[in-house]
């Protein structure tokens, strides 16, 4: 039974008076020793207790999408593959000229055509589509969401090559709550229709890569796992190679809340030559805000992967937009620290909300945050 379809929740609900009315039924019924009756009698209350606990589960799960299915909650999925080493990105990103210090431009990958299906998730939009991925360079194996904007098949925009977010969930995080609980798709559709937002492609890869106890992050870990190589060219090149897409860096941004908002800063931040605009909500700077994060553990990649860090740092200020918000004490401080320490091109924008941390904040957030994403990455005429 599917983890958050209707029916496993209307089981565990049915289960919870159940239990009470078995517990009631039996209670005077319990025979033998006097130690036996209290045991007898007290697996019934933890019984009872346990039912409701699931119900409270399996009801906070299905409106949160914390985790997509049996296997994430399990910890037994299994998509690391491998752990290569990866080669030096182009300077585009995406096979085009060389980087600094590159002699020639790499032979370009083969093209990763991959064929979409409906996501099977009761919660997600019918016209969200699946496809699992083999990432060639980082040796991850994952499903990516990817929802096309109305006019994708329009007679009209049939030549038109289009711009593209990449949306990443919190920690722990199933690839479908951008669209299950944000509503990101079906808060958007209207408004492209209206021309108030840019019609991007809306992608979102799996993050969960290591069971529900450990979190990879946008990392590539050593010996682990290649997560930030994952996001950040096996899931962007799968879009080139399948879909109408700008591959100028121009017109590709990511998005994130929680700990994928720290993502998707730093990836934005980092990758320069793959994303002109990054999008946090509720984020962080230091990776160790996330006691699960494997970059957070080790003290040369927490330095590293710190998204200050990585701007005080670049040889050149990266040309990127970032949309960064947060309470304080949640997020505000680390985006003042960015926009303190920016330099232009770079451009930060902090915005102070209020509200716990919690997709009841972030939701009403959608429409603004693509409306400022249309003012960096504008309709195309």
């Amino acid at each position: 039974m599917q983890l958050t379809g209707t029916p496993f929740l209307i089981c565990t609900i049915i289960l919870v008076p159940v239990s009470i009315a078995a517990a009631m039924l039996l209670w005077g019924r319990v025979r033998g020793a006097k130690p036996l009756k209290v045991l007898s009698r007290l697996a019934m209350l933890l019984f009872c207790q346990l039912t409701a606990v699931l119900m409270v589960f399996v009801m906070v799960n299905n409106a949160n999408l914390i985790y997509g299915n049996w296997d994430d909650l399990l910890g037994t999925g299994h998509h690391v593959r491998a752990v290569p080493s990866v080669p030096p990105a182009t300077a585009d990103g995406a096979g085009g000229t060389p980087a600094p210090g590159q002699d020639a431009k790499p032979p370009a990958p083969a093209k990763v055509v991959q064929s979409f299906k409906n996501v099977d998730d009761p919660k997600v939009p019918g016209d969200v589509r699946r496809t699992d991925l083999k990432g060639q360079l980082s040796g991850i194996d994952g499903e990516v969401l990817v929802w096309l904007p109305p006019q994708y098949d329009e007679p009209a925009y049939k030549d038109r090559k289009f711009p593209v977010v990449e949306l990443i969930p919190g920690w722990p995080g199933s690839s479908s709550t951008w669209y299950g609980t944000l509503k990101v798709s079906e808060q958007l559709k209207p408004l492209m229709q209206q021309g108030k937002v840019a019609p991007f492609i809306l992608v979102s890869p799996r993050t969960l890569l290591l069971g529900n106890q450990v979190d990879a992050g946008c990392t590539d870990v050593p010996g682990k796992a290649n997560a930030e190589t994952w996001l950040a060219r096996d899931v962007p090149q799968m879009v080139l190679d399948n879909f109408r897409v700008d591959p100028s860096p121009d017109r590709w941004a990511v998005a994130g809340y929680s700990a994928g908002a720290h993502c998707a800063t730093k990836l934005a931040l980092a990758h320069p030559n793959r994303y002109r605009a990054g999008v946090s909500l509720s984020g962080y700077n230091d990776p160790a805000a996330e006691k699960d994060s494997l970059a957070g553990q080790d003290p040369k990649l927490r330095e590293a992967n710190n998204p200050l860090n990585i701007l005080r740092n670049a040889a050149q200020p990266p040309k990127v937009a970032l949309y960064l918000s947060g309470n304080k004490g949640d997020g505000y401080e680390d985006a003042v620290a960015l926009r303190d320490a920016a330099k232009a091109p770079t451009t930060v924008q902090p915005v102070e909300t209020t509200g716990p941390h919690a997709s009841d904040v972030w939701k009403p957030m959608v429409p603004g945050v693509f409306e400022w994403l249309t003012g960096v990455i504008p309709v195309q005429p």
